[in-house]
């Protein structure tokens, strides 16, 4: 089985990050930053337009008709650009939700356990386990929920209360997707630390050599390549196999490489990569963030226990107990 990318997944990733890049350069992440984060519904539109949302739809239903292998490699782009809002919840919500698939509507999702519900304020609709919340119902839920600090500047949060809050979001299938979708993201921004910190190690002197000379440096680059590139083995294999065993696999070690990633890229920056300026620290408190989603560690541990089977003693018989 060939798990190389084929010339049309290439170029849909390429097009994706010439998007990005376009629509969400550096200035446009630092002016989303200075506003709080939320939703910007010109990108939202341009994103609609470009297939982002509808990707999986089938083309009879207005969608691209494509699978999750590509919507992996998207998401990913999208985990480089560190492009804010609840692109994983209106993803999923395409074909559920009118204008979802456009990019005309914003769709959030109740996380359930307590967990704060990202972007609220500006949702048009919020996914639940038991469907989806509009109208009536989704301005009851936005009433009822309150302001909580976010770590990340780019996510406001809110703590809903009630039953839908503490009932959980979406088991089975649908919350796997949600999960392998969030773990492509934590595996683009592994993927951009790591450049960020190759790049900073090559330009930046200290004691009148490059630091990327010194062997601490070397390593702590080496460690970030070779947590990035597991990870995304098993991100993509993940999207072939659809198994709620390999996705769990692939959130843990995408959060993983994610949160750590960028812990390795501020250290490689000193103390300027503590600094407000610049970018890694929004790096690792996105990481930190989505690492709590859709699957978490010690549920992906889980799943990852039970696919394992039943425990059997080593030895049978009397002699096993020696």
């Amino acid at each position: 089985m060939d798990f190389q990318l084929s010339d049309d997944q290439r170029a849909l990733r390429s097009a994706m990050r010439d998007l990005l890049g376009a629509a969400f350069d550096r200035d446009g992440l630092r002016a989303a930053v200075e506003r709080g984060g939320g939703v910007d519904r010109g990108l939202w539109r341009e994103l609609g337009a470009a297939g982002f949302f509808a990707l999986r739809l089938p083309e009879e239903s207005g969608g691209v008709g494509l699978g999750l292998p590509e919507a992996v490699l998207l998401f990913e782009e999208a985990g480089r650009a560190l492009l804010p809002g609840p692109l994983v919840a209106t993803h999923l919500a395409a074909g559920l939700v009118k204008g979802a698939a456009e990019g005309e509507a914003v769709v959030t999702a109740s996380q359930g356990g307590g967990l704060p519900v990202a972007d609220l304020r500006g949702a048009d609709a919020v996914l639940v386990a038991g469907g989806v919340l509009t109208g009536e119902e989704l301005a009851a839920f936005v009433a009822g929920a309150r302001p909580v600090r976010s770590m990340d500047p780019l996510t406001p949060l809110h703590r809903a209360e009630g039953l839908v809050a503490a009932a959980e979001a979406y088991p089975g299938a649908l919350r796997g997707e949600g999960a392998l979708l969030t773990a492509a993201e934590q595996l683009g921004s592994a993927a951009r630390t790591t450049e960020m910190a190759v790049q900073h190690a090559r330009t930046r002197e200290q004691f009148g050599s490059l630091i990327g000379s010194f062997q601490a440096v070397k390593h702590l680059c080496a460690d970030m390549l070779a947590r990035t590139e597991p990870a995304r083995g098993a991100v993509y294999a993940a999207a072939v196999t659809g198994d709620p065993v390999e996705i769990a696999a692939a959130k843990l070690l995408a959060d993983d490489a994610a949160v750590r990633n960028a812990r390795d890229c501020l250290q490689i920056h000193g103390g300027m990569g503590f600094t407000w300026e610049a970018d890694v620290h929004l790096h690792l408190k996105r990481a930190w963030l989505r690492a709590a989603r859709w699957l978490s560690a010690a549920e992906a541990e889980e799943i990852l226990a039970a696919g394992l089977g039943p425990v059997r003693p080593l030895y049978g018989g009397s002699a096993a107990l020696g």
